[in-house]
């Protein structure tokens, strides 16, 4: 009975968000408060129970999402998100065009919302398009497909954090774990597919053919100063987390333990950016600070909705309903990681959001990690891979990609979608490969 009323929470909370319209932290809530109800919590407890789930979910990753997305603000108004992409697109030239954006689109992609990536690189892409007379499709979806991977696997992004706070995973292996994953995948349904789009047409849009939006007018970083700024949370997770595993010495374990804090590695980053990338680009520290002012607003639903599923993820625990679940999907043939990846891929068709597929699938999925002794690290990225599953109608980025590109229904189907699924397919396929590698 409990996973009939669960299932029944799920699809009313679908039905919440891609029917009514009902704003994504609302309908957590809501969704939360009335799956307690059902399962037989009680009343005078199911609140504290949800603000219990919200406030240690918020707890564990505010502060690295809020850090990152300041670092990513100040990527881009200070030019150093430019600089990368002129710098990469110089080397490559004509003929490694595609690669060059697609490299680009990963470096760029790391620190930046996809939304902001993809405004950002868009202009580049049309330029680029001009420059040469290629189609901004052939040219496009490689940068796009890795903008896409890095939304989807790789920390600080909203979707992996939280999925490693809820799945107690280790960030800085997901993070590593996810850069080789993703380095294949964006290969094959970035730069090999897009091959199959060279003769798409697409009306002009001259209205985006700049990519100088850029806020500071004064001095730019160089592009090693950029690429130092912008990935210096990728440098310190990753070397915090392999030094441990090549010494045993106390003094540096402690030393990783402590800076390798997720939270104080974007702190020491947001600071690090702050002088190289603001102050010492002859900016002051108002005009950085109301950077942070608007980057912070941004963010501000995003981490409420993380939080809302952190209400039903405590709601599902508390009731007991976790226990009943694993003693099912034990039960059951499909391996852990690809029942992962079908049920985020499930949530997100029927959504559209990739954070609400990837969030909710978590929070089912947590008692599996203790059943079957999964790599919660692989988990995380099987859960990703799921959450980009065929963008359709009721996914923003596909309109965003339809209206930028200009582009029929039909053709951003043949084009958009379809590389959303490649890389939602490829990303469990190597997931299993570098389980079998690992394990």
């Amino acid at each position: 009975m409990s996973i009939l009323i669960l299932t029944a929470c799920i699809v009313f909370l679908i039905i919440q968000i891609a029917w009514f319209k009902i704003n994504p932290f609302i309908a957590f809530i809501i969704t939360a408060l009335l799956a307690g109800l059902f399962l037989g919590l009680p009343i005078n407890t199911l609140s504290q129970t949800v603000q219990k789930g919200l406030g240690d979910m918020l707890g564990s990753i505010t502060l690295i999402i809020v850090f990152g997305t300041c670092i990513g603000k100040l990527t881009v108004s200070s030019g150093a998100a430019n600089v990368i992409a002129k710098t990469v697109m110089g080397w490559t030239g004509k003929k490694y065009v595609r690669l060059g954006l697609m490299i680009t689109g990963f470096i760029v992609g790391i620190p930046l919302f996809y939304s902001v990536g993809f405004v950002l690189l868009v202009p580049l892409i049309f330029s680029v398009a001009h420059q040469f007379k290629l189609s901004k499709v052939y040219l496009g979806i490689p940068m796009l497909a890795s903008l896409s991977v890095a939304h989807g696997f790789l920390p600080p992004h909203p979707s992996p954090m939280a999925l490693s706070s809820i799945l107690n995973a280790d960030i800085g292996l997901v993070l590593v774990y996810g850069i080789i994953i993703a380095i294949p995948t964006i290969f094959i349904a970035g730069l090999l597919f897009s091959n199959l789009l060279k003769n798409f047409k697409t009306e002009s849009n001259n209205e985006i053919l700049n990519v100088e939006e850029v806020i500071n007018e004064g001095k730019q970083p160089s592009f090693a100063l950029s690429l130092f700024s912008s990935l210096f949370p990728v440098f310190g997770l990753t070397i915090t987390s392999i030094l441990p595993l090549l010494s045993a010495n106390e003094t540096l374990l402690n030393i990783c333990k402590t800076i390798g804090e997720p939270s104080m590695i974007m702190l020491i980053s947001l600071l690090i950016c702050t002088y190289t990338l603001g102050i010492r680009m002859n900016r002051s520290i108002t005009s950085v600070m109301d950077d942070y002012a608007v980057a912070i607003k941004d963010v501000a639903l995003i981490v409420l909705i993380i939080g809302g599923a952190g209400a039903l993820k405590e709601v599902m625990t508390v009731s007991g309903v976790s226990e009943t679940i694993v003693s099912l999907l034990t039960q059951t043939n499909i391996h852990p990681y690809l029942l992962a990846w079908m049920m985020a891929a499930i949530i997100r068709i029927c959504v559209g959001s990739a954070t609400a597929a990837g969030l909710m699938t978590a929070s089912v999925l947590l008692p599996l990690l203790q059943a079957n002794n999964l790599d919660p690290n692989l988990l995380v990225l099987a859960v990703g891979a799921g959450s980009l599953m065929c963008s359709h109608v009721n996914d923003p980025g596909f309109w965003m990609f339809k209206e930028y590109f200009n582009i029929s229904l039909k053709d951003t189907f043949k084009s958009w979608t379809v590389m959303e699924s490649l890389v939602s397919v490829l990303g469990i396929i190597f997931v299993f490969i570098l389980n079998s590698i690992i394990h």
